[in-house]
């Protein structure tokens, strides 16, 4: 079963991390479904699109003034 990793897991035969696809036999797909490590690949929820960067100037520190680094 082509499961979609919602949680890192790594062994000595791979090193998956969020959002990865790997397939399992079906009693490892299901026992890491159940512990909430992983949702079947057609299954899985589209992520949302990413919030737009905010328009204007970087809120930066001025090393300039009172609070100036030394």
């Amino acid at each position: 079963m082509l499961l979609k990793m919602t949680a890192g897991l790594s062994g000595p035969e791979f090193n998956l991390a969020p959002g990865d696809e790997q397939e399992f036999n079906d009693d490892e797909a299901q026992r890491l479904i159940d512990a909430g490590f992983a949702v079947k690949a057609e299954e899985a929820p589209v992520a949302e699109a990413p919030a737009r960067a905010r328009k204007g100037k970087a809120n930066v520190v001025s090393t300039e003034g009172d609070a100036g680094a030394e």
